[in-house]
This record gives structure tokens, sequence and C-alpha cells, in this order.
């Protein structure tokens, strides 16, 4: 684990490998352990970062809200201070919306982007309405919102098969302090509509979904990608791609990074 000084802010990072750059970023209440499973490998051909976003993990809070694009910039901070000028983005369902924020601000440095159990669009005024409510429902009771939201993010056939898992996913999730998770709500109930990028980007684009996905629809999100060159890739499962469907998604992640 590194340290880096981000405005005042600690940022905590991982950087294993040689060759292409390719930056793993995790999702609303998981920390840069989600990708244990895949550095190994990965690594092996691949320079390797993953990183804490702000509020979680290692990584400490920088406000009351964390847009995308202060994501982004805090991202743009550890690769400038790596000295890297180009690099893929994976991103995990948060992590995805801080890549699309970041290919946006920073279209230089992209070779290419993987959304993971994520999407190019805002939210619906529905999903905003959620959000609100999540935040007055992590004020009530952390620990229990942690718990519920945790158990909702995998298909319903495999909640009993991965309890262990589950279980993991948890404990690290509730290290996530209660500012961190107010200030990602908040954050993503704000951010911008990407959707123009998954048309326009001059690198490629991979998309994976969960077809039992309760966090993002399967139908709602395919439709983003039609006219375009973003290769879909679906999974019979939830939202925890990297967990349900580990090795199939390995195997899609390295095919995409032989491709870049």
């Amino acid at each position: 684990m590194k340290l880096l000084t981000y405005k005042n802010t600690k940022i905590s990072y991982t950087d294993e490998g040689k060759g292409m750059a390719v930056v793993l970023l995790h999702g609303f209440l998981e920390n840069k352990t989600m990708w244990r499973a895949f550095i190994p490998e990965l690594s092996t051909k691949y320079r390797i970062i993953t990183i804490d976003l702000l509020g979680h993990g290692g990584t400490e809070c920088l406000g009351y809200v964390h847009s995308m694009e202060d994501q982004a910039d805090m991202a743009h901070a550890v690769l400038h201070a790596l000295k890297i000028r180009k690099a893929v983005l994976v991103g995990h369902s948060l992590g995805g919306y801080v890549a699309l924020a970041f290919a946006e601000l920073f279209p230089d440095y992209m070779k290419g982007l993987f959304l993971l159990n994520s999407t190019a669009r805002a939210d619906s005024d529905e999903r905003k309405t959620n959000r609100d409510r999540a935040v007055k429902a992590v004020k009530q009771n952390h620990t229990n919102f942690v718990r519920m939201s945790i158990a909702n993010l995998f298909s319903e056939d495999n909640r009993e098969l991965l309890a262990k898992e589950i279980e993991e996913v948890k404990l690290q999730a509730l290290k996530t302090p209660l500012q961190g998770i107010v200030a990602s709500l908040e954050g993503m109930k704000i951010r911008k509509d990407r959707e123009v990028l998954l048309h326009f980007a001059l690198y490629p684009i991979q998309l994976v979904l969960g077809k039992k996905d309760g966090v993002l629809p399967y139908h709602e999100n395919i439709d983003q990608i039609e006219g375009t060159k973003v290769e879909l890739t679906s999974f019979p499962d939830g939202h925890m791609s990297h967990i349900e469907n580990k090795m199939e998604l390995k195997k899609v992640m390295i095919d995409f990074l032989k491709k870049v």
C-alpha cells in the first residue's frame, strides 16, 4: 500500500507489475481489496494500479459531497505522481462513473475503458429520490444500511451459495465511514450523463452487465450502447460480477487488455 497527499487528503493506492498501466477503481462501499483475486495474474503482464476512492478504504474524505469529477481529479493526481501518461481504466459500479468522468476530463490519458456493472447514464428522478432515502437511512443506522445494501448486490440465487464471500464484502463495507458513504451517495446523485462518450470515444470500451442485477436493471442499460462500437458481455447473475462470475470476468478482462 502506498500513500499520496491530494488537497491535504491522504490517498491510498497500490502499484504492481510492469507494462501498460491499468487502473482498477472499486465500487460504492468497496475498496481496493475487491481486486485482490485479479492482481496476481494481471500484474504479470501489466502495471496494475488500484486506488481507494475518496471516503473509502485507506483514503480520507475530502468534503460533504464527493462528485465524480472530484474522484476523477484525485485519480489523475495519482497517475501524475506515478508519471503515467496513458492508462486503461476499469471501474466497478461507482468506479465506472468515476472512470467516465476521468475520460471526459482527461481524454488524452485514455487507452481503454472497461465498465463493470456500471452505466454512462445519470440517475433517474426515482434513483435520486432513493439516494436521498439512503442518506437518511445510513445516518439513522450505519451498520444496518451497509448490511442491507450488500445483500442486495448479489442475485438471489447466489446469496446462500456465496454466503462467505458476502460476509467478507460486508466486513470491508463496514469500514467505510459515515461521511464517506454520504459523500458518495450525494456525488452519484448529481453525476452527469456521459452516454455521449460511448458513441464518440477513440479508444476501445467494454461493458459488462449482470442479467439479474438489482442495482442496474439489465434491460434499462443495454440500449445505451446501441449504434456504438462498445463490446457487451452479459453474465447471468447480479451486480457483483467480480465475485459471482469471477473466472469468466477474468477472461473477459484479459481478452480486452490484449486488444487495447
